[in-house]
């Protein structure tokens, strides 16, 4: 099923502000706005039947203006980290803009996708909606005429599915995700170390200061970082191992061990006491796992107090840097080889 209703207005005043409402018959129902592609709302049954939204946000439509923790929202059209804020694409030099130290995050805080107003087209007969947006030949700094397209969709089996499109008239860089954190328990419940992650991924990106990968994809066998068997988030928050402390918790990218290009299950995030488990598949080749270690104590929707811990974010992609490193997969689009790429997120 797929309801539609108005939230309100841009920030410049203009009407047209959308929620669109997926469900499907056994409960789960998903709640998206053309601001931003932003997934405001997951609202999940447990195995009793009791009903919960799971993904932090807000109620009222002026914290999306500022949004600094990116909750529920798509990242683009560069996701997580580029180093110097630049990247080389056939001998020429792209900048990006400065935005995290010498570096750049997540492409632009107020230019990326999370704050773009996208053209909506909703197919009511599927229970989905795909929004649409354009940007020139380097705008953001990036090269070519560039169509994206994100369509969220629920369907009888549980899942929430999201599928990223891009085409371009130059070859340009694309590394898209969905930024949305998740709380098994409920989104306004205190904290996810109870919480267990299971991956499949053997390997992580090495970071150094900056959480800049340098390269090198490390073994997780011995580390903190080793979810090959179901653990705790909160087993090994606290380690002193050193990619641990540089990021005050998992703020880091796990390798997939699938296929290349493959749709697979990566990820497995499950709570006992709260009745859900949550299985994540995609194409993509790495998963950056995210403890919401800078969450700072605020209020979100329903009055929830959001703080550190509050939940995890699963965010499928290209490795942080990848338009940079030689090591790592190239998120490059070319003219007349559209990209399209997709992650579900399956409540079993």
């Amino acid at each position: 099923m797929l309801e539609q209703s108005l939230f309100g207005k841009t920030r410049d005043g203009k009407e047209g502000i959308v929620i669109y409402s997926l469900s499907n018959e056994k409960g789960l129902r998903a709640e998206v706005m053309n601001y931003g592609a932003i997934l405001m709302n997951l609202y999940v049954p447990n195995k009793r039947g009791r009903v919960e939204d799971i993904t932090p946000g807000y109620d009222r439509l002026e914290k999306y203006f500022s949004n600094s923790n990116f909750f529920g929202a798509s990242v683009g059209p560069i996701a997580n980290r580029t180093a110097n804020a630049s990247f080389e694409l056939d001998g020429k030099t792209y900048k990006l803009d400065v935005n995290d130290g010498e570096n750049n995050l997540h492409t632009h805080f107020d230019k990326g996708f999370h704050k773009r107003m996208f053209q909506p087209k909703p197919d009511f007969e599927n229970s989905s909606v795909t929004f649409t947006l354009t940007m020139e030949d380097g705008e953001l700094g990036l090269p070519g005429n560039r169509e994206f397209s994100i369509t969220y969709s629920v369907n009888e089996d549980n899942e929430f599915r999201i599928d990223y499109k891009c085409t371009t008239d130059k070859k340009t860089i694309f590394n898209p995700t969905n930024h949305s954190y998740f709380n098994l328990k409920g989104h306004d419940y205190e904290n996810v170390l109870d919480e267990v992650l299971w991956l499949n991924c053997s390997k992580f990106t090495e970071i150094a200061p900056g959480a800049i990968p340098t390269g090198k994809l490390l073994d997780v066998k011995g580390t903190p970082l080793d979810f090959t068997k179901p653990t705790p988030l909160g087993r090994r928050i606290l380690s002193r191992n050193p990619q641990m402390r540089m990021v005050k918790g998992y703020d880091h990218n796990f390798v997939s061990d699938a296929p290349a290009g493959k749709l697979e299950k990566i990820a497995v995030l499950s709570d006992k006491r709260a009745g859900r488990t949550m299985e994540v598949y995609t194409d993509m080749p790495g998963i950056q796992v995210y403890t919401a270690n800078h969450v700072a104590r605020h209020k979100g929707k329903c009055n929830a107090l959001y703080k550190k811990r509050c939940a995890v974010a699963l965010e499928t992609q290209f490795f942080p840097n990848s338009a940079n490193d030689p090591n790592f997969t190239k998120p490059i689009v070319e003219p007349g080889k559209p990209f399209h790429s997709t992650t579900i997120y399956k409540f079993v």
